[in-house]
């Protein structure tokens, strides 16, 4: 029961810290685009950030047998930040579709905006997971 804990708070931890690198991107390009800075252009990137987040711990966890972020090679890494991005970006879509009618070109645009941005924090995540790594080693030396 603890692993499950620990499994839920290190994925919570995770979705935090891809949330609150998520909102100054989001908030950068919906002031791009509409001119000013409005609230759907926090809580969009901030919800989306940490499902994705969340959603990534998951899967690098089921994908790489357990293993520390430190330890996953690269290309798995944005493999699995894809793999959150379009789970995430499926979840967007079925609600989106139940509640609208379609508009194709946007719900690609978000689906895949959503799995590019978690390929990069993917990426980002096991970099920063190795560098971490490597400090730690050299102040305990």
């Amino acid at each position: 029961m603890k692993k499950w804990f620990v499994g839920i708070g290190r994925a919570a931890m995770m979705g935090l810290a891809w949330a609150a690198a998520w909102v100054p991107v989001g908030s950068l390009a919906g002031w791009l685009i509409v001119g000013e800075l409005e609230p759907e252009w926090i809580g969009g990137p901030l919800y989306a950030g940490f499902l994705c987040g969340g959603i990534f711990s998951a899967v690098a966890g089921i994908a790489d047998n357990r293993r520390r972020l430190d330890e996953m090679p690269l290309p798995r890494a944005s493999v699995s930040g894809v793999m959150s991005g379009l789970l995430a970006g499926g979840l967007w879509l079925v609600v989106a579709l139940l509640s609208d009618p379609p508009q194709w070109l946007l719900y690609g645009a978000v689906v895949g905006s959503l799995a590019l941005l978690s390929a990069i924090s993917g990426v980002t995540s096991a970099l920063l997971g190795r560098t971490g790594k490597n400090e730690g080693s050299a102040h305990a030396a």
